[in-house]
């Protein structure tokens, strides 16, 4: 199958909210919450996809003629790019009943070992689905990223417990999640952690730990103090906070804060590899993905996985080499276009 295959089966068993558009750009699905689509007006996931369309990059082909080597060490494990799978939850919600959650990550955390890149999986009300994760990153040599959300303590225990069983490289915990409407007025309890309470939560869970959901420099910081290892610049995909500013906005100014000593990955609107290089050329280590693997996996399971990471993959080793770079770390700021005339800025 190609990526257009993938997409057309998509279209026939994605629910009613999402359409499998040619490209995700969060126009189709607006507001639709239930459904992939962003709170309140809608225009936080359209302005993430926008943001990274207006930056450019500069060419350059008088450069050493190699082949780009576009593999990322992430917390000692090799991935084939600097690319994960993003966390993804209440699928038949949100994306229809072909999968529900627990088939859903046991489907993508396998599909993304194999097309050598991570899966971050997804969490619920429904105490099965971290399980069943955990399970499948056990069952694959802890190739997997389980992203908690901000329970009270007592469930975090549990939940730690279920990840340390795992072997898992890392931990993630997407603490914007406090502001989903599904996780209001509901037991287990959720919400916002201090500095002091995350730290806490951080040495309870003895890993690597990933701080998702920062989109400020002041939250970055506030993460480090903390102890994280690393943060994930998100917001959401814009559905806990209507009128946010796109990732792309933010990453360079929090990148230059903190990325000399925390592990910097970001989202939100990133759809080929030109933009997976536009990010880290802002700053950013790494990317997650995450509506558009679920289009893979409900268009053709571990080959839509295998297809979308292929596409990504070529994209971006085809930046590389017409941007004259050959490993990731030579990509900077010097590859993206700004213009000095006024007559070009918009």
């Amino acid at each position: 199958m190609n990526y257009q295959e993938v997409l057309e089966a998509a279209r026939s068993c994605s629910g009613p909210f999402c359409k499998a558009c040619p490209v995700c750009n969060g126009r189709a699905c607006g507001n639709n919450v239930p459904g992939p689509g962003s709170k309140g007006v809608g225009d936080t996931a359209i302005r993430n996809y926008d943001a990274w369309k207006k930056i450019r990059i500069n060419m350059n082909t008088i450069a050493e003629n190699q082949k780009p080597d576009t593999s990322f060490d992430f917390f000692g494990h090799t991935l084939r790019i600097p690319v994960m799978a993003g966390p993804v939850g209440a699928m038949t919600l949100h994306y229809g009943d072909k999968y529900n959650d627990l088939e859903y990550n046991n489907i993508l955390v396998e599909a993304c070992a194999k097309a050598g890149i991570a899966a971050f999986t997804g969490d619920g009300t429904n105490p099965e689905v971290m399980r069943a994760a955990c399970a499948a990153i056990a069952k694959n040599d802890g190739y997997g990223v389980p992203t908690v959300k901000p329970w009270d303590v007592n469930t975090l225990q549990e939940k730690f417990a279920l990840v340390k069983d795992s072997g898992s490289f890392a931990i993630a915990m997407d603490i914007d999640a406090a502001g989903l409407p599904f996780l209001q007025n509901l037991q287990p309890p959720a919400g916002s952690k201090t500095v002091e309470e995350l730290s806490g939560i951080i040495k309870e869970a003895g890993k690597p730990f990933i701080v998702k959901g920062i989109m400020t420099v002041e939250g970055a910081l506030a993460a480090k103090q903390a102890g994280a290892s690393a943060i994930v610049i998100s917001n959401h995909g814009g559905r806990v906070l209507d009128q946010c500013p796109a990732t792309a906005e933010v990453l360079e100014e929090i990148a230059d804060a903190v990325g000399d000593s925390m592990m910097i990955l970001v989202d939100g609107g990133i759809r080929t590899g030109v933009d997976v290089f536009k990010a880290l050329a802002l700053g950013a280590d790494a990317v997650l993905v995450a509506r558009p693997y679920v289009t893979a996996v409900y268009g053709a399971a571990e080959e839509g996985v295998q297809v979308l990471t292929d596409k990504l993959a070529a994209e971006l080793a085809d930046a590389m080499k017409m941007c004259g770079v050959s490993k990731l770390s030579d990509i900077s700021k010097k590859h993206l276009f700004a213009p000095k005339s006024s007559f070009f800025r918009m």
